[in-house]
């Protein structure tokens, strides 16, 4: 989850740095701090709270034209200016930052105290510094080298050290670290958008890989020193879509956006009604069973996807939270297969499963948004998102590129295996080529959801319901709600009210009912009179042709006609922009809510 930027080149650093660590914040910190190079010695500055507090800290900027930042979200020590990273050693020769977490760190950390070694902070990255300092000679390289056999679990560091200015070191174990190329000038980073203003080429560092950076060049070998050769990235993104635009916050930008991240999560992937995966090396006909894992509103993707594959191609599906499947005993089978779903591809649990699965021989499919990362790169198949760069921590974009996805998916295996007729999979993809239109009429309702949103921004508790895919549908919203504006929102299904959740409706209580799957629509109306009956307030998202059944439901959102199996990737659009309003009349940061982070990188 934290966040690290690096500086190497002719030109001044720290605002360079800090730069790109403002590109970082959508990770999530508590506090944020740099080490850099001047007058012979390294100097930190480091606060607890947002980089303006740093900046306040560093009041004019120093010239130094070496350096490296962080922002941190506590995992080991509680936020504060002393746990905030840089970190150095006794002598103040080393500064390190860190992402990850060293699982041995308490071990290390009393063999060094035994050894004389002083330490001032709670983390485990400052034993990192500590280790490097016993093994410095007369080489950083090999010193770091040195300390890397003996830290367990995972990191992506950077080291700079005043014995040797010229350099910075840069190592990478399971969390996401890439160095960017300039010209007579060199960066390291946690992710694309803190370099992206700067450069578009960029080495994409692998588990177990080691950096020497300088200003003129960048060398890379394992961890034993053997050389390796990589090949340059050049990252397709344009700068500008990593800016908010114009628009009020990066959420509401890339609610906007996502017609024209459906229409590039789409691109080539239709073809005469037949949908083509670039040749996806998987025998669909042989499946036994698929395990769709994921976190958070990936996960809620994940039950659209279980119930799109099991109606269309027929193959049994159990969709599993990732933190929990890790730890389950898996019944697997050969010819059983994983589909992982992480828009970062840096999801620490859902990583653990993929490993899990591999160790199985088990085939895995990894559905992300980003080139390179780790999920991409260990799992056997992939299927990108093209999404583009997601800022705000409250995932939207990501969201429905990956629904987007999960029907391709369950459309190719049931032409594969033969189990939809093909008029219905032609009549299918005929009205997903055009969902992105689908998503511009909702959009057009906005100012009606901002109305909306004033109306009820003072409320405590709400509820979302639904039946089949719209319960999946009102499990994102409510997620969407609680996480950005802070009010407690809960999702059930809607026949599952007398079996508890009606205890809880009271009068004025905001109810959201989706209402988009015409086959079900007596049923959940029946529901709706229940919570009515009981003073709530219902809110419906329904489609247009079921607009006269809806008319008890004292406000209605209409959603254009279309094939109820699709309706996800529309429906959810509106539930989006109800939690954006709601949070931004709260008066919340919409983009970086409390104690959240973008990319959960540790467990």
């Amino acid at each position: 989850m934290c966040g690290i930027m690096g500086y190497i080149g002719k030109n001044q650093g720290l605002p360079v740095i800090i730069d790109g660590l403002s590109k970082l914040e959508y990770r999530g910190y508590d506090s944020a701090g740099v080490a850099f190079y001047k007058d012979g010695h390294i100097e930190i500055v480091k606060k607890k709270g947002r980089l303006a507090d740093l900046k306040s800290a560093l009041r004019e900027m120093p010239v130094s034209r070496i350096g490296i930042g962080h922002t941190r979200w506590a995992t080991h020590g509680v936020p504060s200016d002393t746990n905030a990273h840089p970190h150095t050693d006794c002598s103040g020769r080393i500064a390190v930052v860190h992402n990850g977490i060293i699982e041995n760190y308490a071990v290390l950390r009393k063999d060094l105290i035994l050894e004389g070694h002083d330490f001032v902070s709670e983390t485990d990255t400052e034993v990192i510094a500590h280790l490097i300092e016993k093994y410095y000679d007369n080489s950083l390289e090999e010193a770091v080298r040195k300390a890397l056999k003996h830290m367990k679990g995972s990191f992506a560091i950077g080291v700079i050290s005043k014995d040797e200015p010229d350099k910075i070191i840069a190592a990478k174990k399971d969390s996401p670290l890439i160095v960017g190329i300039g010209e007579g000038e060199n960066y390291i980073a946690s992710d694309i958008p803190a370099i992206l203003s700067r450069t578009n080429k960029v080495y994409i560092m692998e588990d177990n890989q080691f950096a020497v950076v300088t200003p003129e060049k960048i060398e890379f070998t394992d961890f034993s020193g053997n050389s390796i050769n990589k090949e340059i990235y050049q990252v397709p993104w344009d700068p500008v879509a990593a800016e908010k635009g114009g628009y009020e916050h990066f959420m509401l930008k890339e609610i906007h956006e996502q017609p024209e991240a459906l229409r590039q999560t789409l691109r080539g992937k239709i073809k005469a009604g037949r949908v083509e995966l670039d040749n996806l090396a998987i025998d669909a006909e042989k499946i036994n069973k698929i395990y769709i894992v994921a976190c958070g509103t990936a996960y809620h993707a994940g039950l659209v996807g279980k119930k799109a594959i099991e109606k269309l191609a027929k193959i049994p599906v159990e969709t599993d939270i990732a933190s929990e499947f890790r730890y389950r005993e898996i019944l697997w089978q050969p010819n059983d297969l994983m589909v992982v779903i992480s828009q970062s591809g840096e999801t620490a649990d859902t990583l653990a499963a993929l490993r899990e699965a591999k160790r199985n021989s088990i085939k895995v499919l990894a559905v992300t948004n980003v080139v390179g990362s780790s999920v991409a790169r260990e799992a056997d198949e992939v299927i990108y998102t093209h999404a583009g760069p997601e800022i705000a921590v409250a995932s939207t974009k990501a969201y429905s590129t990956q629904l987007l996805i999960m029907y391709l998916l369950a459309l190719y295996l049931a032409q594969a295996r033969k189990t939809c007729a093909e008029e219905e999979i032609r009549k299918i993809t005929e009205e997903i080529i055009n969902i992105d239109e689908k998503v511009e009429e909702v959009l057009k309702q906005e100012e009606k959801l901002k109305e909306l949103a004033y109306k009820y921004r003072d409320v405590q508790s709400t509820f979302f319901l639904g039946r089949s895919l719209d319960y999946a549908v009102a499990m994102e919203g409510a997620l969407k709600l609680k996480e950005i504006s802070y009010i407690h929102a809960e999702a059930y299904a809607a026949g599952e009210l007398k079996h508890g959740p009606l205890a809880l409706i009271s009068e004025g209580v905001p109810v959201l009912s989706l209402i988009t799957q015409d086959e079900l629509v007596e049923k959940t109306m029946s529901n709706i009179k229940e919570v009515k009956a009981r003073g709530a307030v219902v809110i419906a998202i329904c489609k247009h042709n079921l607009q006269e059944e809806c008319q008890e439901c004292e406000e209605q959102i209409l959603l254009p006609d279309m094939n109820p199996f699709l309706t996800p990737i529309v429906s959810v659009v509106p539930l989006q922009m109800f939690a954006y309003y709601m949070a931004v009349f709260r008066g919340a940061d919409v983009d970086k809510p409390r104690n959240l982070a973008k990319s959960v990188t540790v467990e």
